[in-house]
């Protein structure tokens, strides 16, 4: 009976140590992966790091390697037993750091000092026995005896740990707001838990007595809770960094432990429940593991579809939030791309030259005083420059029909044209706007449609003009979010100015080098397409700027010409010098600026004009935009003028 408790208790230990394996890992890559420039990230990142080491060592050894073997495992294993003291202080005064009080050279050559000191240990450990002695006899591990240097690793141990927790006290005591001070106290006691999970206690012990049923239950519980402690571990160490909302940063976090270690730790119950047997099923237990592995994981990932949306609502979203959640969501399902919309209109056109036996079908769209063609299908498509000089004689012919007449149909050169009316803009007199026409290739000198290709055209011409009406809103809507957006600029990396003390160098005027260069580039990006009027000038953020401030007096105290003039000013510095070259390199900066912002040319245009393919142009736009910002920075530090020196 003792026996097979001792053999279960094992069995149970084995994979714990390897589900630890399997937690530490993946927060490991999860944190690296979404936070790698972030100091806390980084440094929890060791520690999660020595964790790992520790407990892929266990499971080696678990595994019955050979003598040599297993002693390389035994001595590798202090690796992370070695660091894990320097790495919870390094830790420590990262969170230190964090709230404002930064290291001024001593905390910084102690982190080093212990990383050097804990390089001694792990030297000591592989080559020596003056740390540790394993015995070991056959592939079993019999006892592991510390050396002298052993009880000044207890006294490096414990002076790091008790500093570093001290040191989270005082970073928690800096917090200003309740969720900070929690979370805070969170990892103070949190990242104690790795730091005694890996503590080597087998050579205090000895392993005669940790193979007894008594140490192997209490070993069994303290991995356990070493499990359920780094899991509360990684929520306070995730929004470190972040730049996230807190609700995003939770629901990552969420679905990140269901979809990642969950599934690796149900994958890894079924085959260390399976393998032991001989046959399931009436099947070998080798080939019955691979459909049970599978199929768990099939299920278990249905099963978090299902269930997620309403953990969700329940754990984070308040009422409010997820309203206001569901309104977005469904905004984001209802629009679509301008590809969408114009497959959509391929589609409408070739349905409609199908059943009118015709060969060409074309939709313009009648934009203030341009004309462009949007769809067109078939090889008798209207010339673009043709079309231009047309317009005026196009739109007179049509301006004549009614918008509620199913029979606008009119002879014209060799085609059948119907107006498209908008369904959501009206003029002055309450009637529909014309915003469009559907052409046809003619296929008689008069218009000869049966009763049911007429029901058939009013219905096509029905859909195109709703397609093409939502394409209007739909690039309304995307011109706004462009210029709205950049003007976003509370992150969660601006919510440490409130939720801690204030840092040692608080008094420092930092409003220039405080900005976020990315956000920065952004909002110069949305004025610049707004230049003309939008969002992304008249809400724009760098109406703060100083230099747009000094401008309001002779910009009659408009903030946006204000802005508009700065940014003239910025433009106009990347003139060279000389006569105006479209072709040559040193001009191609600006002339883009000219072409694509000042005069609102299109893309394809101002490509073909600058001799450049379209996907070049966007690069090189993204260059010219980079420029204004830079200029726009330089002017912002020295006055106005980005040619002095600050």
């Amino acid at each position: 009976m003792d026996d097979l408790l001792s053999t279960l208790l094992n069995s149970v230990n084995e994979t714990l140590t390897t589900a630890i394996v399997v937690l530490t890992a993946s927060m490991l890559l999860y944190n690296l992966s979404r936070n790698l420039r972030n100091r806390v990230a980084r440094t929890s990142g060791i520690v999660l790091l020595c964790v790992t080491i520790v407990s892929m060592c266990d499971v080696l050894i678990s595994l019955g390697p050979s003598q040599t073997t297993l002693e390389n495992i035994v001595r590798a294993q202090w690796i992370g037993i070695a660091f894990i003291p320097a790495a919870t202080f390094h830790l420590s005064d990262a969170l230190l750091a964090t709230t404002g009080l930064t290291s001024r050279g001593r905390r910084r050559r102690v982190t080093r000092l212990l990383y050097f000191i804990g390089a001694l240990f792990v030297i000591a450990a592989a080559f020596t026995d003056d740390l540790i002695k394993p015995a070991i006899r056959g592939t079993e591990l019999v006892n592991i005896t510390g050396g002298p240097l052993f009880i000044v690793y207890i006294a490096f141990f414990v002076s790091a740990v008790v500093t570093a927790f001290i040191n989270v006290q005082r970073a928690r005591q800096r917090c200003l707001t309740r969720d900070t001070r929690r979370r805070m106290g969170y990892l103070q006691f949190a990242m104690l838990t790795p730091v005694f999970g890996i503590f080597p206690y087998s050579v205090l012990l000895g392993i005669s007595e940790t193979g007894s049923i008594g140490m192997l239950v209490l070993v069994n519980i303290a991995n356990a809770v070493l499990i359920m402690m780094l899991l509360f571990l990684s929520y306070p160490l995730s929004f470190f960094g972040s730049a996230q909302p807190d609700r995003v940063v939770k629901t990552d976090l969420l679905r990140f432990m269901l979809r990642g270690p969950a599934t690796g730790l149900l994958a890894l119950a079924v085959i260390l429940v399976i393998t032991p047997a001989t046959r399931v099923l009436g099947l070998p237990s080798t080939s019955f593991v691979q459909f049970a592995v599978v199929t768990v994981v099939l299920l278990w990932q249905w099963f978090v579809a299902l269930v997620l949306p309403m953990i969700e609502k329940r754990l984070i979203y308040s009422d409010e939030d997820d309203d206001q959640l569901e309104k977005l969501q469904t905004l984001s399902e209802r629009l679509l791309t301008r590809s969408d919309l114009m497959q959509l209109l391929d589609a409408i056109l070739s349905s409609t030259c199908d059943y009118l036996q015709v060969n060409t079908a074309f939709v313009i769209s009648l934009a203030s005083n341009t004309v462009e063609t949007i769809s067109a299908v078939g090889p008798l498509q209207p010339e673009p420059d043709w079309l231009t000089k047309e317009a005026t004689a196009l739109r007179d012919i049509l301006a004549q029909q009614e918008a509620n007449d199913q029979h606008t149909l009119r002879q014209w050169h060799s085609y059948w044209v119907a107006p498209l009316y908008s369904r959501r803009i009206i003029d002055d007199n309450g009637e529909q706007i014309l915003i469009g026409i559907l052409g046809l290739q003619a296929r008689s000198v008069s218009v000869d449609l049966t009763k049911d290709e007429w029901g058939v055209l009013h219905k096509e011409t029905k859909r195109a003009a709703e397609t093409l009406d939502d394409l209007r809103l739909q690039s309304e809507i995307y011109a706004a979010l462009e210029g709205l957006l950049p003007q976003i600029t509370i992150t969660r990396t601006r919510a440490a100015d409130v939720e801690y003390r204030p840092g040692r160098n608080a008094n420092k005027d930092t409003s220039i080098d405080t900005f976020d260069r990315e956000q920065f580039n952004e909002q110069v990006k949305a004025a610049l397409k707004h230049y003309w009027g939008g969002p992304g000038l008249t809400s724009s953020g760098l109406q703060e700027l100083k230099i747009v401030r000094n401008a309001l007096h002779e910009n009659g105290d408009n903030p946006t010409r204000a802005l508009r003039s700065v940014i003239q000013k910025a433009i106009e510095h990347q003139r060279p010098v000389g006569e105006r070259k479209f072709l040559s390199p040193e001009w191609l900066v600006y002339n883009i600026l000219d072409e694509r912002f000042i005069e609102r040319h299109k893309v394809r245009d101002a490509a073909n004009k600058l001799a450049l393919s379209e996907p070049d142009f966007y690069r090189k736009q993204n260059v010219a935009i980079m420029a204004v910002a830079d200029t726009l920075l330089e002017m912002e530090l020295n006055g106005d003028n980005p040619d002095s020196t600050p």
